[in-house]
């Protein structure tokens, strides 16, 4: 069972290590999708349209804010697991461990609400595009 695994500090760390990846793709991804709202807002001035845009504006800006805070969290908690590893705990502590749960947790979600803006937005390119 999860509670009587023995979990390693490198196990967590290559969990970061692909979390922090995958944040820094959503980043560019969103860059590029603001980019493309940029040269849209040039072209339309139909209200409604405006309000679309906006919409999504809005939307990768709380992505980006997200992103930027599970950045910081990752930071942290990569801080707490090496001061454990320098007092030559290996093996981490439970609280470490329930807290890289719920942060997967967290991710997890995230990467299901990202993934149906994407879908939304790539559906309303195609729409008006």
């Amino acid at each position: 069972s999860m509670e009587t695994a023995v979990i390693y500090n490198s196990d967590l760390y290559f969990e970061h290590k692909q979390w922090r990846r995958e944040l820094f793709f959503w980043e560019d991804e969103i860059k590029s999708f603001k980019n493309r709202l940029s040269e849209l807002v040039v072209r339309w001035t139909d209200k409604k349209m405006l309000a679309k845009l906006e919409h999504y504006q809005n939307q990768f800006i709380i992505q980006e804010n997200i992103i930027n805070k599970f950045l910081e969290e990752i930071n942290v908690h990569e801080t707490n697991i090496a001061a454990h590893y320098k007092k030559g705990e290996d093996v981490l502590n439970q609280f470490l461990v329930k807290k890289h749960i719920e942060f997967r947790n967290h991710m997890d979600n995230q990467r299901r609400i990202y993934t149906d803006l994407k879908k939304e937005f790539y559906h309303f390119l195609s729409e008006y595009m």
